[in-house]
């Protein structure tokens, strides 16, 4: 709270009453009475003291009139050319009297050649300072959050009170002007104003503030370092160093992104610092904190969401998971010879993958669950005519453009014995002479057999039979 002293006169303007200047004097006693408003400005007429003495024009000076000095000040003179009795400083009524009533203040006037003694009295004129005139009640202009308080004193001066009411808010209000009034008793009532003006100063009262709770933000996942990926801002309502904000992340969702992202400390600004890869982490969770210079610090929040959208980086990945070989060639249309893994890490379009065998013929990719084939056989095999086949298993995603990935198969093909030996020719006609010695040799015969080791191992032997 804080004190008024009062009452405030020099703010009333010049509080003046209509006085009847009284002159009055009696020889014999040597005595003149006049009359003074009190606040009576320097240099106002009191009297004509010369002339009420009786004195010619310059005998005032030629006699020395002047005041005897009586130990306190007296606020009015003797003017040494016209012998008028003037004032010579502020009249101030409760000073001279207090609460008496009435007010008067006497004087002694000297005059030489011959020496002369005159009494001189001032009387106060009505004084609107005393009884229920000098009553003060105060009033405040309408506000919230002061009121005033009159010392409860019975003093003459008292002490006023301007108390707060409700809590200051510099950041909604930073300056009040109220104006006090003070009136008194009297009818009709007088008044005087005063006007305060209360600044407020600032505490730090306000935690900075982000302009959004969360911000939301779309990479590619083949973003390069040093891009910018979000400029956060906070603001506080305080002023000076309660208003400086300063940023960090303290919290990186998963762990790994404390090496992914960094901030700017005093702008906010959010930095791509390593790289992305939306196959490992498609979704990073940040959280902001700006806090402020004040002492204790007060921080405000925000959370940075960035998802990571796929790119097409990645080619499929083909694998031969099991594999029969060899395949017999009398094996049937249907029989499985490998089974196949393919996949794409990509997403959407990226990771959709479509596959195929080259060449076309005699085998074929049949689908048994997503990401899942079989090679299995569509022609029947003929091993003496392809002992072996190189397969190519091709794999390509939706990407724009294409990723292709290849997967080579060899499948040899087994021999069954499904072919007979066969003479180059069906008859062969052998002249033989006569009387040959046993043993000699007639004819060279042979017979080949395609299929392979002891399938086409052919053995030879003669069939009885009659000749013609």
């Amino acid at each position: 709270a804080m004190g008024i002293c009062g009452p405030p006169k020099q703010d009333w303007g010049p509080v003046l009453r209509v006085l009847v200047l009284q002159a009055a004097w009696a020889l014999g006693s040597g005595q003149v009475r006049y009359s003074v408003p009190e606040e009576a400005e320097s240099g106002t007429v009191v009297g004509r003291l010369a002339q009420d003495l009786g004195l010619e024009a310059g005998e005032p000076e030629a006699r020395r009139l002047r005041l005897v000095a009586q130990g306190r000040r007296a606020s009015v003179e003797v003017s040494g050319a016209s012998g008028a009795l003037v004032v010579s400083s502020r009249l101030d009524r409760e000073e001279l009297c207090g609460k008496s009533a009435p007010c008067a203040l006497r004087l002694e006037v000297l005059l030489e050649r011959p020496l002369r003694v005159f009494h001189v009295e001032l009387e106060g004129a009505s004084d609107a300072d005393i009884g229920a005139n000098a009553q003060l009640s105060y009033t405040l202009s309408p506000s919230e959050q002061f009121k005033v308080e009159e010392e409860n004193s019975n003093s003459r001066s008292k002490s006023l009170f301007l108390v707060l009411t409700k809590p200051l808010d510099r950041e909604t209000v930073p300056e009040h002007r109220l104006v006090v009034t003070a009136s008194d008793g009297g009818r009709p009532s007088l008044t005087g104003t005063m006007e305060l003006v209360i600044l407020v100063l600032d505490a730090n009262d306000n935690a900075p503030q982000f302009n959004q709770s969360v911000y939301n933000v779309l990479l590619p996942e083949d973003t390069l370092e040093g891009t910018l990926v979000a400029r956060v801002n906070a603001t506080d309502l305080d002023l000076g160093i309660y208003g400086e904000v300063l940023y960090e992340i303290g919290t990186f969702v998963p762990p790994s992104a404390s090496g992914v992202f960094s901030i700017d400390a005093k702008t906010g600004e959010i930095r791509l610092t390593g790289a992305l890869d939306f196959e490992t982490v498609t979704f990073y969770d940040l959280h902001v904190k700006a806090t402020d210079k004040g002492t204790p610090p007060l921080s405000g929040h925000c959370k940075l969401v960035v998802e990571v959208l796929d790119v097409n980086d990645n080619a499929p990945e083909v694998w031969v998971t099991s594999l029969s070989v060899p395949v017999p060639e009398d094996a049937a249309v249907g029989t499985v010879v490998a089974l196949l893994s393919v996949s794409d890490r990509d997403s959407g379009a990226n990771g959709r993958v479509r596959c195929a065998v080259w060449p076309a013929s005699p085998f074929g990719l049949v689908a048994t669950f997503a990401g899942s084939y079989s090679l299995v056989l569509r022609e029947a095999l003929d091993r003496e005519r392809v002992s072996e086949y190189e397969v190519e298993v091709r794999a390509e995603d939706g990407g724009a453009p294409p990723l292709l990935a290849r997967r080579g198969v060899r499948v040899p093909v087994s021999d069954v014995n499904d072919n007979a030996p066969a003479f180059a020719q069906a008859v062969y006609t052998v002249l033989a002479r006569e009387n040959n010695a046993a043993g000699a040799e007639l004819a060279r015969l042979w017979a080949r057999d395609p299929d392979e080791a002891g399938n086409g191992r052919v053995r030879y032997s003669v069939a009885e039979g009659g000749g013609g």
